[in-house]
């Protein structure tokens, strides 16, 4: 099996299934309970925030059930907070749906959300800090896109939006970004299934002096900002993950570069992800080869892709049409996303794969 979907999810890594496993056995007291089972909960709560603020900055964590979670209460939150400082939300058209959907419910109550998409801004960061006025409440921004991987430059996006208006609350999504890219932010949303950790645990990161209201009320875990009993298990799993990765910029730069020369052999080739993106994702389009026909060509061969977003369930992507992308080139789009244990073998048998079905189907 070749598996080049890494984007959609990772393979838990040996140190996460450890992890779990032993928390399982050893550490499954309530974390709120006073004895010792409870405290040995706790405690490794505690280290786990320790080693994602060791990542993201001086802050808190909160734990939650995925980035979904993490970036509904980062926004709703703030909304709820700051409204008093604007009613303007500046955010682009290529976020994922756990924060476009969101900002679509903010509009039906009345928010002002100005979105902006890559392929009308050459700079792009520029253009979002210029969209930020006296009244923008919040700007939202995802570090990395996850069907091409176009990386926002998240430090001076923050940067130049505080010199605008230091009011504004910037959320940033770094599901694609965490541990691959520099992160600043006043909220920072992450996932665990992204970066080798189980389904199931996320993160929000929320720097020192931002408050939010709770997305979720109960019997007031973590600080009130996010109730119910903490799932001690994922979230020991989680910190192993992050202590565990070793992707690298090289590994993936070197794959991605024998990628593009290996599709440059074969005819009808367009490359979507261009070199603003990160390596580690690379999106390209199969003239006469819908993406749906490719994917289960190439899982005929146990090799598994995908045709963009794994939560569009094989729509066409919008996405694509923000960074000026035609529809018929989207329609033919194949998403391959690595990690660090891709192999240079794993992408030779790709685009065999892929000559393979462009013989078998290009009409």
């Amino acid at each position: 099996m070749i598996y080049l979907d890494s984007a959609a999810t990772t393979k838990p890594c040996a140190e996460t299934v450890a992890a779990v496993a032993e928390a399982m056995r050893d550490s499954f007291g309530n974390a709120s309970s006073l004895h010792r089972m409870g405290i040995r909960s706790e405690k490794i709560i505690t280290a786990a925030k320790k080693t994602l603020l060791s990542k993201l900055g001086e802050g808190d964590i909160i734990f939650t059930s995925g980035a979904t979670e993490s970036s509904n209460t980062a926004i709703n939150g703030a909304a709820d907070i700051y409204r008093r400082t604007g009613n303007r939300i500046v955010t682009t058209a290529i976020e994922h749906p756990s924060v476009a959907n969101v900002m679509t419910r903010l509009e039906e109550k009345g928010f002002e959300v100005v979105r902006l998409a890559p392929k009308d801004h050459p700079d792009f960061v520029q253009a979002l800090a210029d969209a930020v006025d006296e009244h923008t409440l919040l700007l939202s921004c995802m570090a990395v896109n996850n069907e091409t991987g176009y990386a926002v430059d998240v430090k001076r996006l923050y940067r130049l939006v505080k010199k605008k208006n230091p009011k504004t609350i910037v959320h940033i999504d770094a599901v694609q970004g965490f541990l691959k890219v520099p992160l600043e932010g006043d909220l920072i949303s992450i996932s665990g299934h992204k970066i080798h950790a189980s389904k199931g645990i996320g993160a929000l990161y929320i720097k020192k002096g931002i408050r939010i209201t709770p997305l979720l009320l109960g019997g007031g875990q973590q600080k009130n900002l996010r109730s119910g009993t903490e799932p001690v298990e994922i979230i020991a799993g989680l910190d192993a993950a992050v202590r565990a990765y070793h992707g690298t910029a090289e590994h993936f730069s070197a794959l991605k570069q024998r990628l593009l020369e290996r599709l440059s052999s074969l005819s009808g080739i367009t490359v979507n992800s261009g070199e603003d993106c990160l390596p580690n994702i690379v999106n390209f389009s199969v003239e006469g080869v819908r993406s749906e026909i490719m994917l289960h060509s190439l899982e005929e061969r146990e090799i598994y892709v995908s045709s963009g977003s794994a939560c569009s369930r094989g729509k066409t992507s919008g996405v694509l049409a923000a960074f000026g992308i035609p529809d018929k080139l989207a329609d033919s789009a194949v998403r391959v996303s690595m990690c660090a244990d891709t192999t240079a073998e794993d992408i030779d048998a790709l685009v065999a794969g892929i000559n393979a079905g462009i013989e078998r189907f290009r009409r």
